[in-house]
């Protein structure tokens, strides 16, 4: 019972954190590719290219899913601020790894490849990634998706196979059309 009050209650960061799993996986299943092949010998450029590609795929889930009633600005600004923000979080997810590489040798031959790849996994995708994370949601939350309940929610389907209708985006409520019927 608490739980789902705590769910319903923070909908939209447990939406987010699903996107963010999903997101993680893209992260780090591109960043080793990238490692293990044509970027072995710069590990932050792999990181940092597999956070950009994440990147693409977050906003389209968080859009058209955790922030789905979000909105309040047009989609083009829209975008341009998340993009924005997530440029912001693609820098604050390098640096742990940049640190851990360049300031705290845990690289080879200082350590060995085992301690290498373990440093690089802590410190580039799981400490690098909850500190992103953290920024983004406020930052999602704050300037791209300000305005909550500003694009409709679709209605839930009456039947197994009853039809869905779109998602109508309402527009800003002005003077002027406050004024005509």
């Amino acid at each position: 019972m608490r739980i789902r009050k705590l769910v319903r209650k923070h909908h939209e960061a447990a939406k987010f954190l699903v996107v963010g799993g999903i997101c993680f996986v893209a992260t780090t299943a591109v960043n080793y590719a990238l490692k293990l092949t044509v970027l072995g010998d710069k590990p932050v450029t792999a990181l940092a290219i597999a956070t950009i590609v994440s990147t693409v795929l977050s906003y389209i889930l968080n859009r058209e899913w955790s922030f789905r009633t979000r909105g309040g600005r047009e989609q083009h600004h829209e975008a341009a601020l998340f993009f924005s923000v997530s440029a912001v979080g693609v820098a604050l997810n390098s640096v742990p790894l940049a640190i851990s590489r360049y300031v705290f040798h845990l690289q080879v031959p200082e350590v060995s490849r085992s301690v290498q790849e373990t440093a690089d996994f802590i410190s580039g995708i799981i400490i690098g990634t909850l500190i992103a994370m953290v920024f983004r949601l406020w930052a999602f939350k704050t300037f791209v998706f300000p305005e909550a309940d500003a694009r409709v929610r679709p209605p839930r389907r009456t039947g197994a196979r009853g039809p869905r209708s779109t998602v109508t985006r309402h527009e800003p409520e002005t003077e002027l059309s406050r004024q005509i019927p």
